[in-house]
Protein backbone atom coordinates (compact mmCIF):
# COMPACT_ATOMS: atom_id res chain seq x y z
CA UNK A 1 0.00 0.00 0.00
CA UNK A 2 2.79 2.60 0.86
CA UNK A 3 3.85 2.01 -2.97
CA UNK A 4 0.59 3.39 -4.17
CA UNK A 5 0.85 6.74 -2.06
CA UNK A 6 4.51 7.17 -3.03
CA UNK A 7 5.25 6.28 -5.93
CA UNK A 8 8.58 5.86 -6.89
CA UNK A 9 10.26 6.76 -10.05
CA UNK A 10 13.18 4.43 -10.83
CA UNK A 11 14.08 4.87 -14.03
CA UNK A 12 16.99 3.05 -15.28
CA UNK A 13 19.43 4.77 -18.19
CA UNK A 14 17.76 1.75 -20.46
CA UNK A 15 14.45 2.49 -20.05
CA UNK A 16 14.59 6.35 -20.99
CA UNK A 17 16.42 5.25 -23.97
CA UNK A 18 13.76 3.14 -25.45
CA UNK A 19 11.23 5.90 -24.71
CA UNK A 20 13.23 8.43 -26.56
CA UNK A 21 14.08 6.18 -29.39
CA UNK A 22 10.72 4.88 -29.78
CA UNK A 23 9.15 8.10 -29.29
CA UNK A 24 11.95 10.43 -31.01
CA UNK A 25 13.54 13.44 -28.99
CA UNK A 26 13.90 17.11 -30.98
CA UNK A 27 16.08 19.76 -29.92
CA UNK A 28 16.34 22.55 -31.78
CA UNK A 29 18.22 25.83 -31.21
CA UNK A 30 20.44 28.51 -32.70
CA UNK A 31 23.55 30.15 -31.62
CA UNK A 32 24.29 33.83 -32.96
CA UNK A 33 27.40 35.94 -32.06
CA UNK A 34 27.29 39.36 -32.55
CA UNK A 35 30.03 42.42 -31.89
CA UNK A 36 28.65 45.87 -31.82
CA UNK A 37 25.80 44.74 -33.95
CA UNK A 38 27.41 42.49 -36.46
CA UNK A 39 26.21 39.54 -36.98
CA UNK A 40 29.33 37.62 -37.04
CA UNK A 41 28.62 34.14 -36.87
CA UNK A 42 25.21 31.92 -36.77
CA UNK A 43 25.08 28.25 -36.12
CA UNK A 44 21.35 26.90 -36.61
CA UNK A 45 21.59 23.33 -34.51
CA UNK A 46 18.55 20.57 -35.69
CA UNK A 47 19.03 17.60 -33.70
CA UNK A 48 16.54 14.55 -34.23
CA UNK A 49 17.24 11.30 -32.40
CA UNK A 50 15.14 8.43 -32.80
CA UNK A 51 15.32 4.54 -34.23
CA UNK A 52 15.68 3.94 -37.50
CA UNK A 53 12.19 2.41 -37.41
CA UNK A 54 10.69 5.65 -36.41
CA UNK A 55 12.91 7.88 -38.56
CA UNK A 56 11.17 5.93 -41.64
CA UNK A 57 7.88 6.27 -40.06
CA UNK A 58 8.07 9.96 -40.61
CA UNK A 59 9.87 10.13 -43.58
CA UNK A 60 14.00 9.81 -43.11
CA UNK A 61 15.81 7.75 -44.67
CA UNK A 62 19.14 9.81 -45.94
CA UNK A 63 21.71 7.05 -45.23
CA UNK A 64 19.80 4.62 -47.65
CA UNK A 65 21.38 6.88 -50.12
CA UNK A 66 24.26 8.17 -48.88
CA UNK A 67 27.43 6.71 -50.29
CA UNK A 68 29.54 6.49 -47.27
CA UNK A 69 27.06 4.73 -45.40
CA UNK A 70 26.00 2.15 -47.75
CA UNK A 71 28.04 -0.53 -48.57
CA UNK A 72 28.44 -1.21 -52.73
CA UNK A 73 28.95 -3.91 -54.63
CA UNK A 74 32.38 -4.72 -55.65
CA UNK A 75 33.00 -5.48 -59.11
CA UNK A 76 33.66 -9.13 -60.58
CA UNK A 77 37.02 -10.04 -59.93
CA UNK A 78 37.03 -10.65 -63.95
CA UNK A 79 36.01 -7.15 -64.57
CA UNK A 80 39.16 -5.78 -62.39
CA UNK A 81 41.38 -8.31 -64.00
CA UNK A 82 40.31 -7.07 -67.30
CA UNK A 83 41.15 -3.48 -66.44
CA UNK A 84 44.64 -4.67 -65.09
CA UNK A 85 45.30 -6.25 -68.21
CA UNK A 86 44.39 -2.90 -70.35
CA UNK A 87 45.85 -0.28 -68.29
CA UNK A 88 49.34 -2.62 -68.19
CA UNK A 89 49.03 -2.97 -72.22
CA UNK A 90 48.51 1.07 -72.31
CA UNK A 91 51.17 1.87 -70.44
CA UNK A 92 53.45 -0.66 -72.43
CA UNK A 93 52.42 1.11 -75.17
CA UNK A 94 53.60 4.31 -73.62
CA UNK A 95 56.98 2.68 -72.52
CA UNK A 96 57.71 1.92 -76.10
CA UNK A 97 56.47 5.45 -77.01
CA UNK A 98 58.84 7.02 -74.91
CA UNK A 99 61.77 4.64 -75.73
CA UNK A 100 61.03 5.41 -79.64
CA UNK A 101 61.06 9.26 -79.55
CA UNK A 102 64.06 9.52 -76.53
CA UNK A 103 66.45 8.05 -79.50
CA UNK A 104 64.86 10.54 -81.88
CA UNK A 105 65.28 13.39 -80.05
CA UNK A 106 69.14 13.06 -78.97
CA UNK A 107 70.03 12.55 -82.74
CA UNK A 108 68.05 15.71 -83.39
CA UNK A 109 70.21 17.46 -80.56
CA UNK A 110 73.21 16.23 -81.56
CA UNK A 111 73.01 17.25 -84.85
CA UNK A 112 71.90 20.72 -83.62
CA UNK A 113 75.45 21.05 -81.45
CA UNK A 114 77.27 20.20 -84.49
CA UNK A 115 75.90 23.06 -86.39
Amino acid sequence: MPELVHPTRNHGLVDILDRVLDKGLVIAGDIKINLANVELLTIHIRLLICSIDKAEQIGLNWWRSDPRLTMSVAPPLADVENRLDRIEAQLTRLAQTAEIAAPAATVASKSSRRS
